[in-house]
This record gives structure tokens, sequence and C-alpha cells, in this order.
């Protein structure tokens, strides 16, 4: 059980790497990544299986940026038939786990598996039970099959509380219809990442007010909307009719980059296609000024060195906050819904 598996959107398979390569020899665990373009995966192999645990436990998955799930384990080599015969012997040594999520890449093949995961998982899950491997227990770690082919499998496991929260790290969103476009989701996926769900009534309350630059046609500002909060939605472009009748929305004409609104807000969103830099020294302003509370913004990518760019400015943002003597938690993630970008969370902490 010596390799990481990491999924990931495809074409970022070369991000993950470097990434979990950084995290590594912070770490100081020995071990190398490898991966093929467009494979919607990568790995990383270490020296020592208990290194591999140790990353795992040192780490929490909610702070890697490009993975979208992970786990650690070994491949199983699968015959024609009697699969469930030879993954149970493959699963031995493996701790007893409190629930199974079968798994596949998402590329076009992976996708063309899921029927035979679905048909697969009702026996699997049988013998597994039968066999003493798997339990009905939220405390115990989750065993995560990853089929790459009918007869190739990573079997991992991880931490029920250090993974994704979604199979594959796919949020199941229902589009809303009356959102003015698919931007809407980019939103709703980043509260389920980087707010805990019991904490949504305190955090995203009715009453509170918010400022969504580049707003317009108003997918960001539809979420705001749709739990009551008061938005002032800035760009030159037309908002939505429906969001403009619902008596939640102040449209102001400006450029997002200049706009600053008279009295601090709880909320700042952002999803303005511009350069990173810029984008990242306008989310220090707002904070460090004390504009808004908290922040959802997203960091459009540049065509390489991705992950070191991200990076980059991410420890930009947050020296220049330590230096204005502000405490503030930073999240970042590429989110299933975002494209070539990722999303930025922030938070400001005390007065």
């Amino acid at each position: 059980m010596n390799t990481l598996f990491l999924h990931c959107r495809p074409g970022f398979e070369g991000e993950v790497c470097a990434e979990i390569s950084d995290l590594a020899a912070r770490l100081d665990v020995p071990g190398y990544s490898k991966t093929k373009p467009g494979s919607a995966c990568a790995e990383f192999v270490c020296s020592e299986a208990a290194d591999g645990e140790r990353m795992m436990r040192s780490v929490r998955f909610n702070s890697l940026i490009f993975p979208r799930q992970w786990a650690r384990g070994g491949f199983v080599m699968l015959p024609e038939s009697d699969r469930i015969s030879v993954l149970l012997d493959a699963l031995a040594d493996y701790p007893v786990c409190g629930s199974l999520w079968l798994e596949v890449v998402d590329t076009n093949d992976g996708k063309e598996l899921s029927t035979f995961c679905k048909k697969f998982e009702a026996p699997l899950r049988k013998a597994l039970l039968k066999a003493g491997k798997l339990v009905d227990d939220a405390k115990k770690p989750r065993l995560l099959l990853t089929f790459k082919s009918g007869r190739e499998v990573f079997a991992g496991i991880a931490e029920a509380d250090n993974q994704a929260m979604w199979p594959m790290g796919i949020p199941r969103l229902k589009f809303p219809r009356e959102a003015p476009s698919r931007s809407t989701l980019k939103l709703e996926e980043a509260w389920h990442h980087f707010i805990p769900r019991e904490q949504w009534d305190q955090r995203l309350a009715p009453g509170m007010t918010a400022v969504d630059l580049g707003a317009a046609p108003g997918g960001w500002t539809w979420q705001l909307v749709n739990r009551e909060i008061r938005v002032t939605a800035v760009d030159n472009g037309p908002m939505a009719e429906s969001l403009m009748y619902s008596g939640f929305v102040v449209h102001q004409r400006a450029d997002g980059f200049t706009f600053r609104p008279r009295h601090p807000v709880h909320w700042m969103v952002c999803d303005i296609v511009e350069k990173p830099a810029r984008t990242a020294a306008m989310i220090e302003t707002w904070l460090g000024e004390g504009l808004c509370r908290e922040a959802v913004v997203n960091l459009k990518l540049p065509m390489k060195q991705r992950y070191a760019e991200v990076r980059r400015l991410l420890d930009r943002i947050e020296s220049g906050l330590v230096e204005r003597g502000l405490k503030v938690s930073i999240g970042c993630k590429q989110l299933y819904h975002d494209r070539e970008e990722v999303t930025c969370h922030l938070r400001r902490h005390g007065k």
C-alpha cells in the first residue's frame, strides 16, 4: 500500500503531480509521481508504505488544490471471471472499512465503466460483508475501488473524514432552472466545499449583504438572492430581469476592479475573467481593508506552470494580509464546475 492514487480534471494531471511532489518534499517523504496526459488521474509512489500513510495523516484533503479524490493502496489485476474472489484475496491485509465506493476516472472510457460498477457493487458489497472486511461504521476508513478497466482496479483506503465528500470528487448538484447561467453551480459547489453545511444558516443568513463583482447575467447573484441575501451586482453588462424584480438586487454599472462599497459587506464574490495577479491584488485589498468578511473568488489560470503560479499568488495574498496584522483563513480548490481556473475562499477572523 505504498501508492497514492489521485483523481483530477482531465488535462490537469501535471498540476496534481507538481502539487503532490511539492507536498512530499515538504514532508520529507521519498517517492515519485507519474501520470499520463488526459488520464484524469495521477499516482505518487512512496518508497515505503508507511510514508504514504504518513502523508495522508499529515495533510487534510481539503487543503489540496488540484486533486478531486485520493486513496492509498495498490493496483489489482482481475480475471475475466471470479473477480470478487481475487479482490477479497488482495484485500486480506487491508483494514476493516466502514463504507464502500466504486469509482472510475473522469474520462470517456471511465464513464463507460460506470454501468459495470453499478452491477458489480451489490455482489461485491455482499461478499465484503460476509468476509468481515466491511461493516456499517462511519468512523472507520472508506474502501475506494477505482476501476481503470474491467480488469484493473486501484484498491485504496482513505479516512472517512479526510477525503472528497462525493465519489470521484464530483458533486451531484442540480442546475436550478430559474438561474440565469450555469456558472451558478460554481458558487453553490464552493459553499459545499468551503463551508460546513451546519454553518450555512449562520454564515449565509437572510438579510446579510454581498457584492458580486462581474455579476452579469447573474448566476452567482442568483445563489445569494436564493438565500435572501441583499446583493450589489457590479457589472457594465445587463442583469437578468428576474433578479432585478426580486427586490434583493441593486445593479451598479461599474468596473468591478475599481468598485468599493460604501459600507462593509458580509460577502464579496467574483468570477471576472482577468489576469490572476490582478485578481489576487484585489482580493488582498477587499480583505485587508475590511470591505468584506468572507469572499469566494475565481483565479483564472495561465497556460503553463499552473500549480506554481497558484501557489505563488496564494503565498502573496497570505503574506500581504499577515503584514497588515490580520488573521484570514484561505482555501483554494479546482472545483468540478471550474474550467481553466481555481476557486478561492477567504474568511477574516476577529475585528
